[in-house]
């Protein structure tokens, strides 16, 4: 009879293959699958709109996060312009939808292709910056990129915004909440498991170099400018996918919706879940999601049980903020890293006998 497998005490890989496996327990592939099951045949039966439109945000968010930590947690580049370049993805399905009338399964790779663009334009000037000074630098894009969805109303509409045509939904056929939550979350596994493959290549591997010491990257023989091109450019990919999947989600849009505060916003989903961990990416974004919802249902209760005028939705910033600084101090690898120590504490002795030894 087949023996569950459990890590055992040690390390005891004899190859590279061993080490670069997806699953490399049995309880590690039992999860995947089970996660899998939860979110293609419960949830969207067992909840209601509302919860169904919270999962939708969790799972564009989570796709947009996937991105910057590709760019912040792999690369090591600190950006304050992801908001931009989802944006630009979010824009281009809209534009594309309203003026040529593309079905959605043209608009959101366009969206990723163009925001990927975007991505490269903004590396060329700041990729060969440091520290300060290249974070600076994207935030300058970011401002660029608000203007011009601000004043470009030929285009953009401004201020006011613009709404998808119905035209959008063509080939899909989807108006309701469950269609968009199954093509939210089949686009998140499909990328989320490109995103692990590709960290786990000589690409991933060159990006975690030059986050460690670009110097030493560049004396090994990587090309940093090339990569951190290529890391921008990817990154960016992922934010516009996750930005066209929102202009479709929310069916309306502003050039509000994509301003700093959403870059800070994106940033601390990173930190929260783990930089440099793609499951840590979504479950920041499930963290940050329900904070906000919380924050809403506050604000509910206040009103309608006491009737206070006191806003809890106007905290959901000042408390990401809190969350940003509390993690940063205590447990600066996030959710993930957390999670890393519990697992290697129970590899240790005597727990790995017990597993080793009681499951055959």
């Amino acid at each position: 009879m087949k023996r569950f497998h459990f890590y055992r005490c040690g390390s005891f890989k004899s190859s590279y293959r061993e080490e670069l496996g997806l699953f490399q327990t049995d309880p590690g592939r039992l999860c995947f699958f089970a996660g899998l099951f939860i979110v293609f045949g419960i949830i969207p039966f067992a909840g209601s709109s509302a919860v169904l439109r919270v999962v939708n945000m969790i799972g564009i968010y989570s796709i947009a996060a996937i991105g910057l930590n590709i760019l912040t947690g792999y690369t090591g580049v600190i950006s304050l312009g992801h908001s931009a370049v989802f944006g630009v993805g979010a824009y281009t399905a809209v534009i594309l939808t309203n003026l040529f009338n593309a079905p959605f399964y043209v608009a959101v790779p366009a969206g990723g292709l163009v925001s990927a663009v975007a991505g490269i334009g903004f590396g060329l000037p700041a990729v060969r910056l440091m520290g300060f000074y290249l974070c600076f630098a994207t935030l300058a894009c970011q401002k660029i990129m608000e203007f011009i969805f601000t004043n470009w109303k030929g285009l953009t509409g401004g201020a006011a915004g613009i709404s998808i045509a119905e035209t959008g939904f063509s080939g899909i056929g989807f108006k309701s909440d469950m269609i968009l939550y199954y093509i939210i979350f089949a686009l998140l596994t499909v990328m989320a498991l490109m995103a692990f493959n590709l960290m786990r290549s000589r690409f991933g591997r060159a990006l975690c170099a030059i986050r460690d010491d670009r110097r030493v990257a560049e004396a090994m023989g990587i090309p940093a400018f090339r990569y951190k091109l290529l890391s921008f450019a990817v990154g960016s990919f992922y934010a516009g996918i996750a930005g066209a999947l929102f202009s479709y989600f929310s069916l309306t849009i502003s050039p509000g919706d994509f301003n700093v505060s959403f870059s800070v916003i994106l940033i601390a989903m990173i930190i929260i879940g783990g930089m440099g961990s793609i499951p840590g990416s979504i479950l920041g974004a499930v963290v940050v999601v329900l904070l906000k919802e919380a924050s809403a249902f506050g604000d509910r209760i206040l009103l309608d049980m006491f009737e206070m005028p006191f806003s809890v939705s106007s905290l959901y910033e000042f408390a990401a903020g809190l969350l940003i600084v509390m993690f940063i101090i205590f447990k600066p690898k996030g959710i993930t890293g957390a999670w890393s120590d519990i697992r290697a504490a129970f590899r240790s002795w005597p727990f790995s006998q017990v597993f080793n030894n009681g499951f055959k």
